[in-house]
Order: structure tokens, then sequence, then C-alpha cells
């Protein structure tokens, strides 16, 4: 079976969706899904990036992470050209199924972010003593 033969049916009843075994991914008006990525080993949060129907059905049939690049409206294959491949160990999707959460094993040095950090996620987000909101990095 190849990508092009994953089709994913519309979201049924609320039970369906909530308890059935099913995959109905409920894609947004721009046809995504998010999808959050967490090192498979620590748990660590890696990215969030989003997926549509062909990405999701190719991620699902080669293993590896494939996203939907809303920058370059392009499927992105992680990792393709950086040698960051993410081999997905697991996928689950959230109870109304509008959201994905995939455990991967990172190729290269380990990095995700296109910053070329290990993740996305590197600051923190701080109230100071004088109100200020400021952006700090995390202490990791």
């Amino acid at each position: 079976m190849t990508a092009r033969d994953i089709a994913f049916a519309p979201p049924g009843t609320r039970a369906e969706v909530e308890e059935g075994t099913a995959l109905t991914p409920r894609f947004d008006r721009d046809g995504l899904v998010a999808c959050i990525a967490v090192d498979a080993q620590d748990g660590r949060v890696l990215m969030l990036a989003h997926m549509n129907a062909e990405s999701l059905a190719r991620t699902l049939e080669t293993g590896e992470a494939w996203y939907w690049s809303r920058s370059r409206g392009e499927l992105w294959h992680k990792g393709a050209t950086s040698g960051q491949i993410q081999r997905v160990v697991e996928m689950r999707v959230d109870c109304d199924q509008d959201a994905l959460l995939i455990r991967v094993e990172v190729g290269g040095d380990g990095g995700c972010c296109h910053t070329g950090r290990r993740d996305c996620f590197y600051r923190s987000v701080v109230r100071e003593a004088d109100g200020r909101i400021v952006l700090k990095a995390a202490g990791r």
C-alpha cells in the first residue's frame, strides 16, 4: 500500500471519533492537522509542525515524518537535506482527532530546529518584575 492508496474517511459521530478504532483526522479549513514531535528516548518536545492528508499518509507508509510546510506550500520530508530524518516509533491521536503526537528517533546530529538547536522550544516566556513580557533562553 502506498500513500496514494491511503484515504481518510471523514470524522463520524462524536462516539466514533472519541472511542472508535478508525483514524479519521479532523483537518482544519486549510486541510491541516497539528503534529507534535517528541524524542522517543527522553520525551523532550522537539517541534510542532502540520500535516495534510498526503504527508500523514506518507508518514504512515514510510515510517518517517513528512509534514506540510505552510511557508513553502509544499510537502516536507523532515531531514531530507539536513540528515535529521525522524523515524516514527509511535503515533498517537488526541481525543477529537485534530492533533497528532509522534514519538521519533532523530537521525543526523539529533537536531530538529532550523536554527541549529535540538528543539524548537528553546525560549521561555517570562514576566519581568516591571511587568514586561520577554523571551529568555530556556534553562535545560
